[in-house]
């Protein structure tokens, strides 16, 4: 518990049995109740290593996507009573010695959602990211933050924290079951108003961290494009659309929205 709320970890796993229990040795359990990983029908012994180390596991009997994962971890999180969500992969990429202080600024009631940034301090060479994905990563932000009319330092992480009442305000089955998930996730997150902050994290790059390929990458940054310039679109009211209604419903709505 961390302010009176339940505190639970999930893990989006697919072949992370190399890395699994290195991450999980550092979950900080005197403030996390609960552990959810999700075995995107893994060929490796994912799924045995996870039940051996007492984490509760669910496996996909065949593979849905990146995002179709995360929908099972979020979904399942909330059956188990969870007040904040913390999504770390479990390839040891991120460090998971800051899910405490990601949970307290959900906690805290200054943010619905936190994400764990790589580009702020330069985490992200210091780690070992390669260069055409550091480029990539920081063209993309700008193009999104000018769309979007935000300032985050980074929309491509994959180490997030969300409130319960986020979580249950939007459409998760809606969105993507592949990368893109996540872009759209928080992109309708902030068009509505709810309020997401971010935290310095420290990045690891080696050979058994997941990472996509050129091609995907290219893909999903078209993707992230798309969402982006559908939300400019909105916003100027020139065309609204499934993600970004031109009139967002009361129970969707953030503390932040204006209308």
């Amino acid at each position: 518990m961390l302010s009176g709320k339940k505190v639970v970890v999930v893990f989006p796993a697919y072949n992370a049995e190399r890395t699994l229990e290195k991450t999980f040795r550092e979950v900080d359990r005197s403030i996390v109740e609960d552990t959810i990983l999700v075995d995107d029908a893994s060929k490796d012994g994912t799924a045995g290593l996870a039940k051996k180390l007492g984490i509760h596991t669910v496996v996909h009997s065949r593979n849905k996507g990146y995002g179709g994962n995360q929908k099972t971890c979020y979904r399942k999180a909330l059956e188990h009573g969870a007040d904040i969500v913390v999504m770390v992969h479990p390839d040891y990429q991120y460090s998971p010695r800051l899910i405490p202080a990601m949970a307290a600024m959900i906690a805290s009631g200054h943010y619905d959602a936190v994400m764990g940034s790589r580009m702020l301090g330069q985490n992200a060479r210091r780690g070992g990211m390669p260069t055409y994905k550091y480029i990539s990563n920081r063209f993309l932000t700008l193009a999104q933050n000018v769309m979007m009319g935000q300032k985050l330092s980074e929309y491509h992480t994959g180490y997030r924290a969300f409130s319960r009442r986020l979580l249950e305000a939007l459409p998760l089955e809606d969105y993507d079951d592949d990368f893109i998930f996540d872009n759209q996730m928080i992109a309708q997150a902030m068009y509505m108003g709810w309020r997401v902050g971010e935290i310095s994290c420290p990045t690891r790059y080696f050979d058994e961290a997941s990472s996509i390929n050129f091609r995907r990458s290219c893909t999903y940054g078209l993707g992230v494009l798309r969402v982006s310039f559908d939300c400019w679109k909105a916003r100027k009211r020139i065309a609204a659309s499934r993600l970004f209604p031109a009139r967002v419903p009361p129970k969707q709505r953030g503390p932040g929205t204006i209308e």
